[in-house]
């Protein structure tokens, strides 16, 4: 069986367990090692006795750097006592600097991935730190194998356009993660009769105060013919009181965390929408990511909301499919959605749930496949090592 060591940047990442969750499916034994930004490790990765780095912080760049320089100097020590592994993956730059760390550790032939679902703002910048960052990216990527990325875009507007690295891309969408034989049916909510409210869901990670405040103006605009749900994980770093301004909207409210992928049948199932929008980082990362809740909520149902000109728009445009918005106002979002009645909601929920499930679904199949191309990985390098001697 392949052997993995995964490294990553935050234990408690709900997409982290759904990682480890494709990798053992696939046929992988994985080891877990990583950072924590909460006081305990999820219930659910105990069995993997994941080795603990040390704490970061959400948003304090800098204690994240020394975080990371105090895991590598320990980090020979931490890993003593595993074996060998076949792949390393590292999740992020910070996890992909500790990857190649840790090779060191082991042998020269070992291959390292690097996971990489966001690009941090500070790799975009024209400033001396954007560009010593990109600078150790590019090192670092000349000692990988593969690049694992979640949306086209990335590879386009960034690891092309800055020519990052040139290893070889295998794109993993962020697909709910389905290993049952018998697929979960799809059963959203009915329209709304004449007195209840349009719903909204805009659940995972909350960090965007714009999607925020938008949602709030709007729903107040429409006098409560629309709600809106949030669950997940605020970044609490993000707002001045997340708690006290939601509590504070009247046709607002949030629900509190959820298991990912078993709760969502039940939490997008409630919702007529979704809110695929994120500005955390608008024009640049939340322009080209293909987020979570756009396949978890297309996967049950709900109609999604995205900006026309981003990807999740290209995304959704070429499937004609979702409400898309030209403008991020609360005039704009009525001017789409505030006249919404049950035949056009029949309508647009119909054209998402004919497509294909496999646009919004990984299976057991795919699990494979990606252990497959990790496992492959091994005999290219041991081909090319053949080449060089010769």
């Amino acid at each position: 069986m392949l052997r993995v060591l995964y490294l990553v940047h935050d234990l408690a990442d709900p997409a982290v367990r759904r990682r480890v969750m494709m990798l053992e499916a696939g046929g992988a034994v994985v080891t877990l090692a990583g950072f924590r930004r909460t006081h305990g490790i999820p219930a659910e990765l105990h069995r993997l006795s994941p080795i603990d780095l040390g704490r970061t912080a959400d948003g304090k760049f800098a204690q994240r750097l020394k975080a990371v320089a105090a895991a590598a100097m320990s980090l020979g020590s931490k890993l003593g006592r595993i074996d060998r592994p076949d792949v390393i993956i590292g999740r992020n730059l910070e996890m992909l600097a500790l990857a190649v760390r840790a090779r060191s550790f082991f042998a020269a032939d070992v291959p390292i991935v690097y996971e990489c679902l966001d690009i941090h703002r500070l790799l975009l910048g024209e400033n001396g730190v954007s560009r010593a960052m990109r600078r150790a990216e590019r090192a670092l990527g000349s000692k990988t194998s593969l690049l694992l990325t979640s949306s086209p875009a990335f590879v386009r507007d960034y690891f092309r356009r800055f020519e990052q690295m040139d290893a070889p891309v295998v794109l993993l969408h962020n697909k709910v993660l389905e290993l049952a034989e018998q697929p979960s049916s799809v059963d959203g909510p009915a329209p709304p009769d004449t007195d209840e409210p349009w719903v909204i869901g805009w659940f995972g990670a909350l960090r965007c105060r714009k999607s925020l405040q938008l949602l709030a103006e709007f729903t107040r605009r429409m006098q409560g013919r629309f709600e809106v749900v949030l669950r997940g994980r605020p970044a609490y770093s993000e707002f001045a009181s997340f708690d006290g301004f939601v509590t504070a909207e009247p046709f607002m409210r949030f629900e509190g965390a959820y298991r990912n992928p078993e709760d969502l049948p039940r939490i997008y199932g409630a919702v007529h929408f979704a809110w695929a929008i994120d500005f955390f980082e608008e024009g640049l990362n939340s322009s080209w990511l293909l987020p979570n809740r756009l396949f978890e909520g297309c996967r049950y149902g709900a109609v999604p909301v995205a900006m026309r000109r981003t990807e999740t728009g290209r995304f959704l445009s070429g499937r004609r499919m979702g409400i898309l918005l030209d403008e991020a106002s609360p005039q704009g979002l009525a001017e789409c959605l505030g006249s919404i009645d049950r035949d056009a909601y029949t309508h647009l929920r119909e054209r998402v749930c004919a497509e294909d499930r496999s646009t919004w679904v990984s299976d057991l199949s795919d699990c494979r496949v990606l252990v497959a191309r990790l496992a492959a990985l091994g005999s290219e390098r041991a081909g090319d090592a053949v080449l060089q001697a010769a």
